[in-house]
């Protein structure tokens, strides 16, 4: 298996109780993260060596990344698996679920690339690299079959993970927050790149928000890895004292708050399960930016707004996310509580409809390949 950051390591990890459920005795071993490796999963390299977005920003890494996939084709190759599960990040793992199917090990990849959403002429090499796709999203098999890809729909794992009704008293007792408390979470992203290009815009949004609600309590969810790179946008921003930065945690971060500023990405998708309002915002290198653009299919980024097929939570990007423009949409969602309800009522349909015995599926599905 191969998960390339933190929200595919959540993703896999998930994944790996319904196969130690079904395979006792399973050897699982690639890249992966604390998730997976809590389920006795090998890590020959961590996850964190693939969380890299945009393609200025992988050009920095790409002799790593390239010298890391090649090592772990030529092991794989060598110890053949009975079968390769890429969780996400296309990027890597469609290059080496192609080498691998080619010498004839069977590949599944979980999480299809959104062909929908960007890049659609990546089916073709959907379809050379992969035989068999799990789909977390209802109308992604109908799409792929069109293109002579086979694929389950499985549901998203999260959406049996998060309840459908959130304990926010619980979660505030559990970060040491009170009941009435006004709560703001930030959530900047999982990635070095995103956290440097939005963790400082985010803070001075804060700040922004600050004075119109002077009690609102800020926390942060960090990955600890990048702990100290967000105490560090905290403290330029001056807002070190006003800000609770904990140490992962985002899901309880994300019951207790009352709105949030997220990063786009999986993330996004926790906060409608959570049924939170948002704002989404990002901010890249210029140059990706640029390329992404141009591949763009939906004229929205966020998973809400994407499955909703509707602007249901504002989307600031590029140089739309500044400070006081990301404050003024998250005021506006602090002033609006018959917007937040209707929005709820909408998560929760979401919800509805992704929710399924992931494990269950994605295991009976695995095993009609595994069987050939």
């Amino acid at each position: 298996m191969v998960a390339g950051e933190t929200s595919g390591d959540l993703l896999a990890g998930l994944l790996l109780d319904g196969f130690r459920d079904r395979w006792p005795d399973l050897r699982a071993g690639g890249i992966g993260g604390a998730q997976m490796m809590r389920r006795g999963f090998q890590a020959w390299w961590p996850s964190e060596k693939l969380a890299v977005r945009g393609y200025v920003e992988v050009l920095r890494h790409y002799r790593e990344i390239v010298g890391i996939r090649a090592q772990l084709r030529q092991k794989l190759l060598a110890d053949r698996p009975d079968v390769f599960i890429g969780v996400d990040a296309p990027d890597f793992n469609l290059d080496l679920e192609a080498d691998l199917k080619a010498a004839g090990i069977r590949t599944v990849h979980f999480v299809s690339p959104a062909v929908w959403a960007w890049r659609a002429n990546r089916v073709e090499k959907i379809r050379r690299s992969v035989d068999h796709v799990l789909c977390i999203f209802p109308f992604e098999p109908a799409l792929l079959a069109q293109h002579g890809i086979a694929a389950t729909y499985v549901g998203h794992p999260l959406a049996n993970v998060i309840p459908m009704f959130p304990d926010q008293a619980a979660a505030r007792r559990q970060l040491g927050l009170q009941a009435d408390d006004l709560v703001l979470a930030l959530l900047p992203g999982s990635r070095h790149s995103e956290v440097a290009y939005l963790a400082e815009r985010f803070f001075e949004a804060a700040a922004h928000v600050r004075r119109a609600h002077p009690a609102i309590k800020i926390i942060v969810p960090a990955v600890p890895a990048l702990r100290a790179q967000i105490e560090q946008a905290a403290q330029v921003a001056g807002m070190q004292a006003h800000v609770q930065i904990v140490s992962g945690q985002s899901h309880a971060v994300l019951a207790a708050c009352d709105v949030t500023l997220i990063a786009s990405g999986t993330a996004t998708l926790e906060a409608a399960l959570y049924k939170r309002p948002m704002v989404i915002a990002y901010n890249m290198n210029w140059l990706s930016w640029q390329l992404m653009r141009r591949q763009q299919l939906q004229p929205w980024v966020g998973l809400p707004n994407i499955l909703c097929e509707d602007s249901v939570v504002p989307e600031l990007l590029q140089q739309a996310a500044h400070p006081r423009a990301l404050a003024d949409a998250v005021l506006l969602w602090l002033a609006s509580p018959g917007k937040i309800a209707a929005l709820q009522q909408r998560f929760t349909r979401l919800h509805e409809e992704l929710r399924c015995d992931t494990s269950r599926l994605a295991t009976d599905a695995i095993q009609k390949i595994i069987e050939g």
